[in-house]
């Protein structure tokens, strides 16, 4: 385990990592140095993802092995998705919730064998989930530290891993296979952060240069750029990905109701199993009842906002109409007509794919119609202003390369 000079830790990729960033701009992330963005210019590697290839190091994520004759039985009660619907082979996206069904963290399991998963967590979960292991055979162990993990995203992800491990070619959306790169074994995922083609590559500490520089180098004729955290967050926006801390908090540490979230206030109804589903788990009550009684307070949507009306309110001030790409991750008050609050958005950008300022918003169940009017809030001149936006499904942008 490496330590910076202010003790904290850096991942497996570290020497490649520092080595590429001309910026020097980190951010911490679960205790890991993490890069801001490796060009001076953070939109380059916005571009590579879209049009190339983007390599993130997506190392920090928490790793959690889950093994044992119920581990099945296990996940099935902690996971508000069904697990059993997962075959080995296959990952999913997944959350767990709270007794009053808020949820407390989302991530992605990948089912090795009949009794062997992997769970991926931004934050630490593993006191949570040991204590709910309760008389089940079931061992969890924290393999965090093990592995390095790198992400591979754009259209020529698949042209250029399928030069080092020709067999991922045939994984379909969410499927992973362990294969080699070189000498080190790895695992690789169709997974992602970005919205698009994609793969996630799982590797031993002691393979993980070999594993970057083999990417790496089969990435530089078709473009393949390093991507830091801000290049990222513009992809998952468009995406319409969900990332804790910012669109939702985890309701284990949220200080009261109204900094948690149901998952249908999160737009992921659509993982629920059928209301009349027998399967115990974990908020099952508390989510059965908000369902039959339609009480979530708000829906996660997308908006998209009237760029006629955005360069009109600042060309009346004597502005010109800021085109900012980076995001603004930070709460924007969305408004109706006659100026009542009905609902937030979370996440804000000018998205370069999309010449559109787009955001992640919670909005009012009535108004989560797509094509809504609603009125986003801005700071013009000093002053609150309300610039009109309409609503929109996420993902604002997904292209059938994705998941083709």
């Amino acid at each position: 385990m490496g330590y910076g000079r202010e003790m904290l830790r850096t991942t497996p990729f570290h020497d490649r990592v520092a080595a590429a960033n001309q910026t020097s701009l980190w951010s911490h992330w679960s205790g890991y140095l993490v890069v801001d963005k490796y060009q001076m210019a953070e939109k380059f590697e916005y571009v590579a993802i879209r049009n190339a290839a983007g390599l993130f190091d997506t190392s920090p994520l928490h790793k959690y092995r889950i093994v044992g004759p119920d581990a099945e039985k296990y996940l099935s009660y902690v996971l508000t998705r069904d697990v059993r619907t997962c075959r080995v082979g296959q990952a999913q996206y997944t959350i767990w919730c709270d007794d009053h069904g808020y949820v407390n963290e989302d991530g992605v399991v990948f089912r090795h064998g009949a009794d062997e998963f992997l769970l991926t967590t931004a934050e630490n979960n593993l006191s949570y989930l040991q204590k709910l292991v309760g008389n089940d055979r079931v061992e969890i162990t924290d393999v965090s530290d093990d592995f390095g993990a790198l992400s591979l995203q754009g259209p020529r992800s698949r042209r250029i891993l399928a030069q080092l491990a020709p067999e991922i070619e045939s994984l379909k959306y969410f499927e992973h296979l362990t294969t080699k790169i070189g000498d080190a074994p790895v695992t690789v995922a169709r997974t992602g952060f970005t919205g698009d083609l994609g793969y996630e590559v799982h590797v031993e500490r002691d393979h993980a240069l070999d594993v970057w520089d083999a990417i790496v180098d089969a990435g530089r004729p078709h473009g393949l750029l390093p991507m830091g955290q801000i290049a990222l967050m513009m992809a998952r926006i468009e995406a319409g990905l969900l990332l804790i801390h910012v669109d939702f908090e985890s309701s284990r540490f949220a200080e009261n109701d109204h900094h948690r979230s149901t998952p249908l206030e999160l737009g992921l109804g659509w993982m629920l199993p059928p209301i009349d589903d027998p399967r115990p788990f974990v908020g099952r009550g508390a989510i059965r009842a908000e369902r039959t009684n339609k009480t979530n307070r708000w829906k996660m949507m997308g908006l998209v906002v009237d760029w006629h009306d955005y360069d009109a309110k600042y060309n009346a001030a004597g502005l010109v109409p800021p085109k900012d790409h980076v995001p603004v991750l930070d709460d924007m008050m969305v408004y109706d007509d006659n100026v009542e609050r009905v609902g937030y958005a979370t996440s804000f950008m000018y998205s370069p794919q999309l010449q559109r300022h787009i955001a992640l918003a919670r909005v009012r169940p009535d108004l989560a119609v797509p094509g809504t009017h609603v009125n986003l809030e801005f700071t013009i001149d000093h002053r609150y202003q309300q610039v009109g936006a309409h609503v929109a499904r996420t993902p604002l942008f997904n292209p059938d390369r994705k998941t083709a």
